[in-house]
């Protein structure tokens, strides 16, 4: 980056503001020679909203968003309404991370269980997959200007049970993928795909992904290398946390060879994909370890490679689930989970991933009570007009209702680029934008400050603040 040094006073820098600057603030220098303050927020939770008011058990629920109608989606199992599928649309407002819901509509009036939805981007349309009748789907349109969604017929794709069913949009080929559990055949791992007509859907034929039992299963798409990932809990293989790579051609899929990414126990299994730096990330409870774990995978071909598991929260009880999703508008996943070591209040960890790695920051506390985490009872969405999550979830804390928090990921302005342009730390005032803002050079700290202690090196902390150890980016500002 080139960076445009301003004239230097007295051991001073003076420069345009791009933006507010408040004395005492870390500054860098942009490429266009403004300089801007060193700003990020940390990690927060709205407060818990009850969609649903009544009890809802594992297996049931599901998010999605609409990126169309910018609207979020949940499905769930009705138990006060003989079990039937039925789905919420909710439009999330940014400025209090409130939603706002529509009317209860239901989409199967039957049991229906392992709610799958994911949102078609090229129809813009709701599919929903779930194990009922063997294994149905069900197109759906939603409406916002009343915030209701309309289903279409559902559709069989499967005869046996189709449990742990999960789905992915394949953007690529403009296809619905679906894996799940087989019953009817040893419960081997099966996928197949669909094609979405008007609010109809066909599929191809099915293809069995592992011929073995498999539980935990979770699917999402690469956009980068335009493939599908399956992650899954692979009994034929001491239950270890597998992994494999899919292939669309038209109405089939093929796969490469499968992959361990943990050689232990493994329940919970989630997986995202990172648009950013173009991996797939999956979260995991090492139920011999009684730990959640995420690691990051890298697609080449037909193949997965996987980096080092890093652990994200210990002490966690064998039954926790997890769930995950990626914020594209500040490039981190995020992991849900219900903390046994801490009476199993839902939190959640959010992740920066790097290369074939990922650290995570202290998790954030979204439900005081007990959050349940079986598979599929909790579903995560990220909402890319508003830029913030929906966790939909069943509270045990207000008897098992469903429950929602939306999340806003932690930001800052400093990047690895803004970092090398560090000049400083602003004095003599606060600034205005386009103002012309004086500096104190790298070196020393503005004694304006209160509280920084004489002869302490300070560094730059995402959030704009000093600290007296390293953030990431490392940034020193200077000797007080």
């Amino acid at each position: 980056m080139v960076v445009y040094v301003p004239p230097k006073q007295a051991g001073k820098y003076k420069a345009v503001a791009s933006g507010a600057i408040t004395n005492g603030k870390p500054v860098f220098v942009n490429s266009t020679g403004t300089v801007s303050q060193v700003s990020g927020s940390s990690t927060s939770a709205g407060s818990e909203q009850v969609f649903y008011s009544a009890a809802i058990g594992a297996l049931h629920i599901g998010t999605t968003f609409d990126s169309n109608s910018n609207r979020v989606v949940i499905v769930y199992k009705d138990d006060t309404n003989s079990g039937y599928g039925t789905a919420r649309v909710g439009t999330i407002d940014s400025s209090d991370n409130s939603v706002s819901f529509g009317t209860a509509v239901v989409f199967n009036s039957n049991s229906s269980s392992y709610n799958a939805p994911i949102f078609d981007s090229s129809d813009n349309k709701v599919v929903i997959a779930i194990r009922q009748n063997g294994g149905t789907a069900v197109v759906g349109t939603v409406d916002p200007s009343d915030n209701s969604i309309s289903f279409g017929s559902l559709a069989q794709f499967e005869t046996g049970n189709a449990d742990f069913t999960a789905a992915t949009y394949d953007s690529n080929a403009d296809r619905t993928v679906i894996a799940y559990s087989d019953s009817g055949n040893s419960s081997h791992g099966t996928a197949i795909v669909g094609t979405v007509s008007g609010t109809s859907i066909s599929y191809g034929s099915a293809a069995v992904f592992e011929s073995a039992q498999v539980s935990s299963v979770s699917a999402t798409f690469d956009s980068s290398n335009n493939k599908v990932v399956i992650a899954y809990r692979d009994h034929g293989n001491s239950d270890h946390g597998t992994a494999i790579v899919g292939t669309v051609s038209g109405t089939s899929i093929s796969f490469g060879t499968a992959v361990v990414f943990n050689s232990a126990t493994t329940t919970g299994v989630r997986c995202t994909f990172d648009s950013n730096s173009n991996k797939v990330f999956i979260s995991f409870d090492e139920h011999s370890g009684n730990t959640i774990k995420g690691i990051v995978g890298t697609v080449s071909g037909t193949g997965i490679s996987f980096g080092t598991a890093v652990q994200i929260e210990p002490a966690l009880a064998t039954s926790n689930y997890t769930a995950t999703g990626f914020d594209s508008s500040t490039n981190k996943v995020i992991v849900v989970y219900g903390d046994s070591g801490d009476s199993n209040k839902g939190k959640v960890s959010v992740g920066t991933i790097s290369d074939t790695s990922v650290s995570f920051e202290t998790p954030v506390e979204f439900n005081a009570g007990a959050t349940e985490m079986g598979y599929n009872s909790t579903g995560v969405a990220f909402d890319s007009n508003v830029n913030r999550f929906l966790v939909a979830y069943n509270d045990g804390g207000n008897s098992q209702y469903g429950t929602t928090a939306v999340i806003q990921t932690s930001s800052t302005n400093l990047t690895t680029a803004s970092a090398e342009g560090f000049i400083g730390i602003a004095s003599g005032g606060t600034y205005a934008d386009t103002a012309e803002a004086t500096i104190d050079v790298v070196g020393t700290v503005n004694k304006d400050q209160s509280g920084l202690t004489a002869g302490q090196t300070y560094y730059v902390q995402t959030d704009g603040t000093l600290g007296t150890s390293a953030d990431s980016p490392s940034v020193i500002a200077g000797t007080a």
